[in-house]
C-alpha cells in the first residue's frame, strides 16, 4: 500500500484501521478471536497502521491490538491514548484526566496490555480543561526521552490548544473527527495549524460512524447499546435530511465503478498529503472495500463536484449528545509562569 507521514516521526499506511467498533461502541462487537484474525487480515492486505486506546472495553482492546501484532511488531505503528480516569481494578469511567501522575500510569498499562516497549503514536484523547497543555505536552516529553513513547499527538483540540502544545513538544498528529458531513478543520484553523507546523492528520469516523456507506437509513433501527442510538445525527428525522450526502456520493461512485464508502475515503486522501483516514470495521469484505478506496483517484472536476454538491446540503443534527460535545475544541489553562 501507498504510505503516507505523519509530523517527522511516523511513516504509515495512506489508510489505517480503527480498532475501537472490534469490541467497543457498537451492538456487533467480535470475539477477541476474531477480532486479532480481522487485524492480522488488514496486515496481510498492507496496513500498518492500527489505532486503539485504553478507554475502548476498557482496556480489552489495546489487549486485542496487542496480540494481534506482537508476531510483526516491527513491521507496524500502533497509536493508543489516554486522557480519561479509569479505576484500573472496576473499569469504572471517572471523567476526564491528564494529570501528569495519570498520564505516566495509563502510559506504563498501556505498554503492558500492548505488549510492547515503546508507544508509537501517544495521543491526549481528550483536552483536560484542568491541566495546562504545556504540563501534559511536557510529561509526553519526559516519556519520549524515557523510551517508552516515539510521537506525540492529541484528539479533538482546539487550534490554539494545539499550538500550545506543540510550541512544548512537537505534535506529529491531531485525530479529529473529519469526513463529508463533518467539515469543520477546514475553516476552525485545525487545517490550517497543520498545514504550517507539518503536522498530519488523522481523520476518525471517516464514514460518517458508517452512515456514508449508505448501510443506514432514516428506518434503520439502531441497538441501545450502539452509541449511535444516543446522538443527534442519528435519529430517523435527521437521518432523513442527510441522506441527501449519501445520494451524492453513490451518483459519483456510480460513475467511477466505485462505492460510496470509497468515494468518501478518495476525497479525504485528495485533501491533504498528510490525511491518513481510520475507518473501521468489523468484516472483511468491508476491510478489503476501504484498502480498495487508496487506488480511486478522484479528477479535479470530481472532487469540485463532491465539494459544491456537500456545500449545498445543510447537515441535520450534532454529532454527539450534549455531554460528548462539551469534551471537544476545548482550551486548557494558561500554565503560571515560574
Amino acid at each position: 500500500m501507498k504510505t503516507r507521514n505523519l509530523g517527522k516521526e511516523l511513516s504509515v499506511s495512506a489508510l489505517g484501521l480503527g480498532c475501537m467498533g472490534l469490541d467497543f461502541g457498537y451492538a456487533h462487537k467480535l470475539s477477541k478471536e476474531d477480532g486479532v484474525t480481522l487485524i492480522r487480515q488488514a496486515v496481510d492486505r498492507g496496513v500498518t497502521f492500527f489505532d486503539t486506546a485504553e478507554i475502548y472495553g476498557p482496556f480489552s482492546n489495546e489487549e486485542m491490538v496487542g496480540e494481534a501484532l506482537r508476531p510483526v511488531r516491527d513491521q507496524v505503528v500502533i497509536a493508543t491514548k489516554f486522557g480519561f480516569d479509569i479505576d484500573p481494578d472496576t473499569r469504572e469511567v471517572r471523567g476526564i484526566s491528564s494529570r501528569p501522575e495519570n498520564i505516566r500510569a495509563i502510559v506504563d498499562r498501556s505498554l503492558t496490555r500492548l505488549g510492547i516497549e515503546t508507544i508509537d503514536l501517544l495521543y491526549q484523547h481528550r483536552v483536560d480543561p484542568n491541566v495546562p497543555i504545556e504540563d501534559v505536552a511536557g510529561v509526553v516529553k519526559e516519556l519520549i526521552a524515557e523510551g517508552k513513547v516515539k510521537a506525540f499527538g492529541l484528539s479533538e483540540p482546539s487550534a490554539r490548544t494545539l499550538r500550545r502544545a506543540h510550541a512544548v513538544q512537537p505534535v506529529a498528529a491531531i485525530q479529529n473527527e473529519y469526513s463529508l458531513w463533518w467539515r469543520a478543520p477546514e475553516t476552525n484553523g485545525i487545517m490550517d495549524a497543520c498545514d504550517e507546523l507539518g503536522i498530519g492528520f488523522v481523520p476518525y469516523s471517516p464514514l460518517g460512524k458508517g452512515f456514508l456507506t449508505g448501510a443506514i437509513g432514516k428506518d434503520s433501527q439502531l441497538d441501545s447499546s450502539d452509541f449511535r442510538a444516543s446522538t443527534p445525527r442519528f435519529q430517523p428525522e435527521a437521518l432523513a435530511k442527510n441522506e441527501a450526502f449519501v445520494d451524492l456520493l453513490k451518483q459519483v461512485a456510480a460513475e467511477k465503478e466505485a462505492t460510496p464508502a470509497q468515494i468518501a475515503l478518495a476525497w479525504l486522501l485528495a485533501k491533504r498529503p498528510y490525511i491518513v483516514p481510520i475507518p473501521g470495521t468489523t468484516k472483511l469484505h468491508r476491510l478489503e472495500e476501504n484498502i480498495a478506496s487508496v487506488d480511486v483517484a478522484l479528477t479535479a472536476e470530481e472532487l469540485e463536484r463532491i465539494n459544491n454538491g456537500a456545500a449545498q446540503i445543510e447537515v441535520a443534527g450534532d454529532r454527539y449528545a450534549p455531554a460528548q460535545m462539551a469534551m471537544v475544541g476545548q482550551d486548557t489553562p494558561e500554565k503560571a509562569s515560574a
